[in-house]
């Protein structure tokens, strides 16, 4: 028999509003200061009444048109409920049997070299308000908790995926794509570490036996995963542990209630917490407090407007347009929305995508890395740097000397960073280091002729070396000819004394 891992993701991520779903409290992120952002509303206090943040919902409708999905034109909100220490009012306003948006896919690489992609589809994407975080004595000394109700009304957007992932590393994949394209169009931040996007994966197991048979083995819930590493290990030990327990146990799908697990990371094992709860449990009814929401066509239209170009298309037309290579490509995009505009400047101004993909994932990412940089805080404004490599791709400058005016622009912005003054990184600039340093390609063949001539007559020892079979000894010849042509093509100065050299 085989094993074949079966994974579905649900996915809660925070929405980039100043204030909660709904009521005005501050979302903002603020550990250091427990249940100072709270107000009747989010404490579900008698009397208060819930009003919807309307960014909160153009955000979400903003990605879920971003993911495909088929939009509902009537959704409305219900109460899940359940008793949580952090849940102060005793349900969860979230969305059950009509929620806003269904359907949806994210489209994942799954060989980046050949091109393979693989589109995992979505069940649905709703709305629902978070809960407030417990905090516990972990260091063994007590046994206080705290609760902490900051947090509590955050609006999150619940992203539920189909069980079309079969690999801990394609679930790493998902979350990472996911993340990019929430990013890209700016309706979270995504911050891990702050509880931006978290992942519940709900993993189980086909058994292929040799008889042709596929059982379906009970589904586990892993919750509150907060890294792409920490979901990957987690999932990659629960498929191990479920094959181990199959095969002492053979329990089927159905055999067992679904159990919810959490995973520690220290140890790097997923514990049980408690059975899962079926959808009856909750008593979902509609919100009595909340009106339906109805998208209107204009509405629709609005948000549709605001997209942006998304990463898969970006990732085809750079490979279409641009002739990039799936890699190429995969890491222009990968590095965000802001980096994608620059690179497409560069490579409008100098066209030759290759050549600005090479600079910007090679010498640009260098200096961004050393530097703490992001691409928006980058000296060398696009228009520069579009220019110098324009000079490369039209045989006026040599990669070589173009790093160099590279290097002379970054130590002049350095120069007057230290001496608190501004400067302007100009094309001005750039044009004035390579005239002061004689850095233009020579492409007057007379000129080179001559001067080759000159080191021929001046060094008869290495050119006999030559003559006689050595053709290493044309390297001393060659560097002598360029110290006295800077700026010339080290392949034609080269080809040129070949053929000198070969004459009779």
């Amino acid at each position: 028999m085989h094993y074949e891992t079966i994974i579905g993701l649900e996915v809660h991520v925070q929405l980039q509003t100043k204030t909660k779903i709904f009521c005005g409290c501050s979302s903002a992120f603020n550990p250091d200061n427990p249940n100072v952002q709270t107000c009747p509303v989010c404490l579900g206090l008698p009397g208060s009444l819930p009003v919807m943040n309307r960014t909160a919902f153009r955000l979400s409708l903003k990605t879920a048109l971003a993911l495909g999905c088929d939009i509902a034109r009537f959704t409305k909100w219900d109460r899940k409920q359940y008793y949580y220490p952090d849940l102060p009012k005793g349900y969860q306003i979230s969305q059950y049997d009509l929620p806003f948006s269904s359907n949806g896919f994210v489209e994942i690489d799954t060989d980046i070299e050949k091109g393979e992609t693989k589109r995992i589809r979505l069940i649905r994407a709703h709305l629902e308000e978070d809960a407030g975080k417990n905090i516990h004595d972990e260091s063994g000394r007590g046994h206080d908790s705290h609760v902490d109700l900051n947090r509590a009304g955050t609006p999150l957007l619940e992203i539920v995926s189909q069980p079309d992932l079969r690999s801990a590393a394609e679930a790493k994949t998902y979350l990472e794509e996911l993340k990019l394209l929430l990013t890209y169009i700016g309706v979270s931040d995504c911050n891990m570490q702050e509880g931006s996007l978290r992942c519940d994966a709900n993993v189980n197991l086909w058994v292929h036996t040799d008889d042709g048979q596929k059982i379906a083995t009970p589904i586990v819930e892993v919750k509150n995963l907060n890294s792409f590493r920490g979901v990957e290990q987690a999932i990659e030990f629960e498929v191990a542990r479920q094959i181990e327990d199959w095969e002492r146990t053979h329990a089927k799908l159905g055999d067992v209630a679904k159990q919810t697990r959490g995973w520690d990371a220290n140890r790097g094992t997923t514990f049980a917490q408690r059975g899962k709860e079926e959808a009856s449990d909750y008593r979902y009814f509609p919100d009595p407090d909340l009106t339906p929401v109805t998208v209107s066509d204009e509405f629709f239209a609005e948000v549709k407007a605001e997209l942006c170009e998304l990463p898969a298309s970006r990732r085809r037309r750079y490979r279409a347009d641009l002739g990039l290579s799936h890699y190429d490509a995969d890491v222009i995009v990968s590095q965000g929305d802001h980096f994608t505009g620059y690179f497409e400047q560069v490579a409008k101004l100098c066209g030759d995508g290759k050549q600005a993909a090479n600079w910007l994932t090679q010498d640009v990412q260098r200096e961004l890395n050393s530097r703490s940089l992001s691409i928006d805080a980058f000296p060398i404004p696009p228009a520069v740097l579009g220019d110098l490599l324009k000079r490369v791709t039209a045989n006026q400058l040599t990669v070589k000397s173009a790093r160099e005016v590279f290097e002379a622009l970054l130590a002049e912005h350095d120069a007057a960073t230290e001496r608190h003054e501004a400067v302007d990184l100009s094309t001005a600039l750039a044009e004035k280091f390579i005239a002061d340093r004689g850095l233009a390609i020579v492409n007057d063949t007379g000129a080179i002729t001559a001067i080759i001539a000159g080191v021929i007559a001046r060094n008869p020892k290495p050119v006999a070396d030559f003559k006689s079979g050595k053709q290493a000894a044309a390297g001393s010849l060659i560097g002598q000819i360029m110290k006295e042509l800077k700026g010339a093509d080290a392949k034609v100065v080269r080809q040129m004394l070949v053929d000198e050299l070969s004459k009779p």
